[in-house]
């Protein structure tokens, strides 16, 4: 029947024994130490993402607080900006309504001047209407 080879079974163990040695230090212990290392930088990939969604989450808040402060320098700087402009208008509209008010001045003074003038005129030429008034009566 069968026979067992002590030698055929003792020789089969030695050898199965040094392919579990040698697959062990060619083969299993490179890929277990790549599967540790692989872990272990997925862990500190997941630690960076975690961080850095902390740190944008901070930068999102610093951003929208640079802009709420930008808004308000913003808003700040347009009302001064409209004083001033406001004031500026209300001095040009100043210096032209006494100016214009000037030249109304000056243009009443030469009107009343030329009254002057026409009745001036107007009287000396009285005793020729008058006569030419009563010329034109006459003819009547």
């Amino acid at each position: 029947m069968l026979e067992m080879h002590l030698t055929l079974l003792v020789a089969t163990a030695i050898i199965f024994l040094l392919l579990l040695v040698i697959l062990n230090k060619i083969l299993y212990k490179p890929l277990l130490g790549f599967m540790d290392n692989r872990n272990s930088l997925i862990k500190k990939d997941l630690e960076g993402a975690t961080k850095n969604s902390d740190d944008a989450g901070v930068y999102y808040e610093e951003a929208n607080k640079i802009m709420l402060e930008a808004k308000s320098r913003a808003s700040k700087e347009r009302l001064e900006l409209l004083a001033k402009a406001k004031a500026e208008s209300e001095k040009k509209l100043k210096d032209r309504r006494g100016k214009l008010e000037f030249e109304y001045n000056e243009f009443l003074k030469s009107l009343e001047a030329e009254k002057v003038e026409l009745k001036n005129a107007l009287n000396s030429q009285m005793p020729l209407y008058k006569e030419a008034i009563k010329a034109k009566l006459s003819k009547i």
